[in-house]
């Protein structure tokens, strides 16, 4: 997921996608945005009509290390309020020598844990950026989340982010029960993740999950220049490369919808009609009901990529809330 920099609250930003930040660059693609439909949510209305073309991602060390500053400067503040909003604490620890979030609401009221991976196309993100998400989902659950601060690429490329998440889900799945989430290349992780430990857990929930970095999915061509926060050619295709650091993206530790599913716990994924990933949803739910796992696909009218991460969106506090329920009745 390319995250927009004017994140705190749709009322406050200006929703312009955080790819068209860098000055000097053309748009990647033709604005083929359909008007927003009236079955949403005023908010996504607003959001959809306003959004603008997306451009280049550039991922070469000078304009990745300014982005990933602008997305914090922005992204984390807005985060932060909201877990003041919720009386959710964070704290800064380490588990199995990874640096981590915990997210700790005001309700505890649960002795599980929820094992979180952030988005970012595995080369931005972190958890501060990622509390619009996590500390909605720690107090919904009346739970801990625990969100790893992993390695990212292209500094770090393939396996680096999967062996930090690897340690700190071995750690903590000693200690107690555990549920597996994350969006985007953070769902990409969890699947990554279910494949090398021989010990599930309880529940997965995988929100508009970037599982096949081949893009060979219907909605990648339908929905390119449609969804309004991600785009094919110029952000996907860099991003992936960097992150298989010169692995074949077909390869099933790259892409784990080609990774047997057998044995998954049971599955929450939610996505959009306007989700540039619908496809890869839906592609793994199918792939994940023929194994025999149990599989709640959740599909939202009008809604993009991760649109969970805008914190004003009511169809943001209805999917997580939607997810913290699937979580909490598979954990206890």
């Amino acid at each position: 997921m390319v995250r927009d920099i004017t994140h705190p609250t749709l009322s406050q930003r200006c929703p312009v996608p955080l790819a068209t930040q860098a000055p000097n660059q053309k748009a990647a693609m033709p604005n083929r945005r359909f008007p927003a439909p009236s079955t949403v949510s005023p908010a996504a209305r607003a959001f959809l009509t306003d959004a603008q073309p997306l451009t280049m991602m550039d991922i070469s060390p000078g304009p990745l290390a300014q982005r990933r500053r602008e997305i914090y400067d922005v992204a984390a503040p807005g985060g932060k309020r909201l877990a003041a909003t919720l009386g959710v604490q964070t704290e800064e620890a380490e588990v199995a020598g990874v640096p981590v979030q915990w997210i700790t609401p005001a309700n505890l009221r649960h002795n599980h844990t929820l094992l979180y991976f952030f988005g970012g196309g595995h080369i931005t993100g972190s958890p501060d950026e990622d509390l619009s998400i996590t500390a909605r989902l720690a107090h919904q659950m009346g739970a801990r989340v625990c969100a790893p601060h992993y390695r990212l690429a292209p500094e770090h490329p393939f396996p680096a982010a999967r062996q930090d998440g690897v340690a700190v889900y071995t750690a903590l799945a000693a200690k107690g029960r555990i549920a597996l989430a994350g969006e985007s290349a953070g769902a990409n992780l969890v699947l990554a993740l279910l494949s090398q430990t021989p010990t599930m857990p309880k529940a997965v929930a995988l929100l508009s999950p970037w599982c096949d970095l081949t893009h060979q999915g219907d909605t990648i061509t339908t929905l390119d220049g449609i969804d309004p926060s991600l785009d094919l050619t110029h952000q996907l295709q860099h991003m992936a490369r960097g992150y298989a650091g010169g692995r074949a993206l077909s390869d099933p530790e790259i892409s784990p919808l080609f990774a047997p599913v057998d044995g998954f716990p049971p599955t929450i994924i939610t996505t959009g009609t306007r989700d540039l990933l619908l496809s890869d949803a839906a592609r793994l739910s199918t792939k994940l009901r023929a194994a025999g796992v149990t599989v709640d696909l959740r599909v939202f009218e009008g809604m993009w990529h991760v649109f969970e991460y805008y914190p004003d969106l009511p169809e943001a506090d209805l999917s997580t809330q939607g997810i913290a329920d699937f979580l909490t009745h598979h954990l206890t």
